[in-house]
């Protein structure tokens, strides 16, 4: 199957893209069949082929979905953009993490409510304590 996504160039700290067409079981940076455009993101230049990436896509080739929105953005896609990335799961688990730990508060707090409410209900009765005769067998 055909990709049709980012390769990464340039320098370190001075990243720039190419957008290339290649087997999708191959390397990003590896060998590809076409260039079909590049992208700067520091100055967000983007330059693409048009006739070619419908070309492409026309024979079955699927844009990733950064590039998918990229090309949405141009004009060139008619559609919705798609979600390009998701959270990593350290971030999943420490968003777990604070959402259990904020229902157990809700909890404690509740329970400390339930408590509250019951020592208002079970005011002590003061009862005076009678003398009573205590008889020794």
């Amino acid at each position: 199957m055909l990709r049709i996504r980012l390769s990464r160039m340039g320098k370190k700290n001075k990243a720039q893209f190419r957008v290339t067409v290649a087997d999708a079981r191959r390397s990003p940076t590896g060998k590809f069949i076409e260039i079909l455009g590049h992208y700067n993101p520091h100055t967000k230049e983007k330059v693409f082929k048009n006739d070619r990436i419908e070309y492409w896509i026309s024979k079955g080739a699927k844009p990733s979905a950064t590039i998918h929105n990229f090309l949405v953005d141009s004009g060139i896609i008619k559609g919705d953009k798609v979600k390009s990335w998701s959270p990593k799961k350290k971030e999943q688990r420490v968003e777990e993490k604070k959402a259990t730990e904020n229902k157990e508060k809700e909890i404690e707090k509740k329970d400390e409510k339930v408590v509250e409410a019951e020592k208002k209900e079970e005011t002590p009765v003061k009862t005076e304590d009678k003398d009573v005769d205590k008889k020794e067998v």
